[in-house]
Parts: structure tokens; C-alpha cells; sequence
């Protein structure tokens, strides 16, 4: 996927989305390009809003924060709901299966991953859900291959939760070919 695009990934505290934001952003620049991220989170560890706003270009950043996301991962209700009137038009929306009832709107794609029940079912823990996410987001949109993503997992994490979260994004990568 080429020239500038915004990507939301929004959730709760717990779920591990500023983690998501951080690799995503990391296989962006293993892609070679221009990356600029932010989060922001509210003041409990679990359960408040979590957001990460990663900004990808083939050409330097003017500005880095998303204004209207062209890509928005959602894994709550409360966050899709939040940042539904900030997406582009045409923008394509990948949403948690169990968490979120989607609405109706004209000219967005929207699709639904069962990522927590899918992380549970396979992985046997549901803390890899955004991790899954991630994986259904690079083959449902084509923002990063498979390889810069992985590439971005083995940079980023380490020790003992590698090799589950490589298993959670190549399960993700099955998911987003299916949706």
C-alpha cells in the first residue's frame, strides 16, 4: 500500500493496543518508510480508553497525528464508537467479532475479527487478541507485509512472549484472508 496513511488502533487499557501501535509503526520503518506515532490512554492500567495513532508515508511527514483514520482497529464498543466520526471516507474499519456491533455506513468497509475468541481458542489466552488484530489488519489492507510486520514482532518483543505473539499474528494473517 503506498502513499500516506493514518491508522487508529483503539481499545482499552489491558489490551495491549499501545503495544500494537509501537510494532505497527516499527514495521512501517522496516518497510523503509516514514512512520510517526502517538498514544494516548486514560489514567487507570485496565479498563480505561487506550489509543495509538500510527501515521505511515512513502514520503516525509508533514503532519503526524491522525486527522481522519484510513484504517481504524477497534477491540471495544466504547472506542468504535468514539472514533467512528473520525475515519476517511473509503476508510476500512477491521473491528473485535464479539465486542462490537458494528453501524451502518455508506462506502466504508467494515470487518468483523474474532480475534479474542480465536486468541482463546488457539493461543489459549486472550491477552494476544490485538496481536491477532494486528496480523488480520496486514492482509485485510496490505499497510505492511507479513514479512516487515514479523520483522517488527522479533524487534519489538522478546523473551518469553515471542513466540506466542509470532503464533498470534500469523493467526491473524488466516484471519484477515477469511473476513
Amino acid at each position: 500500500m503506498s502513499g500516506l496513511k493514518q491508522i487508529r488502533l483503539c481499545g482499552f487499557g489491558g489490551q495491549g493496543i499501545v503495544l500494537a501501535g509501537v510494532i505497527m509503526g516499527q514495521a512501517g520503518i522496516n518497510d523503509g518508510r516514514w512512520v510517526a506515532g502517538s498514544s494516548s490512554y486514560g489514567a487507570q492500567a485496565r479498563g480505561g480508553y487506550a489509543r495509538s495513532d500510527v501515521v505511515i508515508s512513502d514520503e516525509p511527514i508533514i503532519f503526524p497525528h491522525v486527522l481522519s483514520a484510513d484504517i481504524l482497529i477497534t477491540m471495544s464498543q466504547e472506542a468504535y464508537d468514539q472514533y467512528i466520526e473520525d475515519i476517511a471516507p473509503q476508510a476500512v474499519i477491521l473491528f473485535e467479532q464479539q465486542l462490537v456491533t458494528p453501524r451502518i455506513l455508506q462506502g466504508i468497509t467494515q470487518k468483523g475479527i474474532p480475534a479474542t475468541m480465536r486468541a482463546i481458542e488457539v493461543m489459549g489466552q486472550k491477552q494476544v487478541a490485538t496481536i491477532v488484530m494486528l496480523g488480520a489488519a496486514v492482509t485485510a489492507t496490505g499497510i505492511v507485509s507479513r514479512q516487515y510486520m514479523l520483522s517488527a514482532i522479533r524487534s519489538t518483543v522478546g523473551g518469553k512472549f515471542l513466540e506466542v505473539n509470532i503464533k498470534s499474528v500469523e493467526l491473524g494473517f488466516a484471519l484477515g484472508e477469511e473476513s
